[in-house]
């Protein structure tokens, strides 16, 4: 368990700034144009990968369909493996710029992949598809809760940013990405702890250099420490953990000096 957690953390790091350089919208669901894979009546789901149980594309189809007729955006899922209707999908659907159109393919390395209609980004910008894609569509996600899971959870994400009318982040704060806010908190007050270490005789703290440093120590803690946790969640509990990272860091960084005489001074 502790070799496996460093894997998802390193995992997720990896894809999201992979999907941040290089976004790519379905591609495979554009490559051909095969009707005779769509059912005959009209449907929001078309699971040809058998990603979801019977029970589960029921339900969702009816909350999309509800969800569709109380808000006006169009969400369709298209799962694929080996077989695909591609453009057909887009006339078979009638997408439009306030359509969302969430393929599931398996064969990308990522399950999720997005193609969204121009309407939707002043209310859900690309970075926010971005998260989404690399949150619930990466391997160590998809093999520990499921495909049908991911793509579930992932509409959940969308239509409650809808409904909210939008976001800048995908709500929600997975463990992994709590803990790399936790971490750049540390880092942020061991900065500050050195940079307020006293440099005269008589001298406390040196603010003037925690002052200079307040832009590199700043960023850690308030942008990659609170900020990813504030936007994502209303829970005070990781805020705590990561304020008090913060302190323990800068405390520790600022003793040192202070603990390393006192070593000296019992040695002799």
């Amino acid at each position: 368990m502790s070799q496996l957690f460093p894997r998802k953390f390193l995992a997720f790091a990896a894809a999201f700034f992979l999907a941040l350089s290089v976004w790519t919208i379905a591609p495979e669901a554009h490559a051909f144009n095969n009707p005779d894979l769509l059912p005959s009546t009209q449907t929001p789901i078309i699971d040809l990968a058998k990603a979801l149980t019977d029970i589960e594309e029921e339900s969702l189809a009816k909350n999309l369909k509800a969800f569709e007729a109380e808000t006006g955006w169009k969400l369709r899922v298209l799962t694929q493996y080996d077989r695909t209707p591609g453009l057909a999908v887009k006339s078979y659907w009638g997408l439009d710029n306030k359509s969302v159109l969430l393929v599931a393919d398996p064969r990308g390395g990522n399950l999720l992949n997005f193609n969204v209609g121009d309407s939707l980004y002043p209310l859900l910008p690309r970075t926010f598809w971005v998260e989404l894609q690399t949150r619930y569509g990466n391997q160590f996600f998809v093999r520990d809760n499921g495909e049908d899971r991911a793509i579930i959870e992932s509409l959940e994400s969308i239509e409650g940013c809808l409904r909210q009318g939008g976001c800048r982040v995908v709500p929600g704060l997975p463990r992994e990405q709590w803990v790399l806010t936790l971490i750049t908190s540390v880092v942020g007050g061991v900065i500050c702890g050195f940079a307020a270490q006293p440099r005269k005789p008589g001298q406390v703290v040196a603010w003037q250099w925690a002052l200079i440093f307040s832009p590199l120590w700043g960023i850690l803690f308030f942008a990659f420490g609170l900020g990813p946790v504030v936007t994502r969640t209303s829970d005070w509990l990781p805020v705590v953990r990561n304020v008090s990272g913060f302190a323990i860091g800068a405390l520790v960084a600022f003793l040192t000096p202070v603990l390393g005489k006192s070593s000296s001074s019992s040695e002799t």
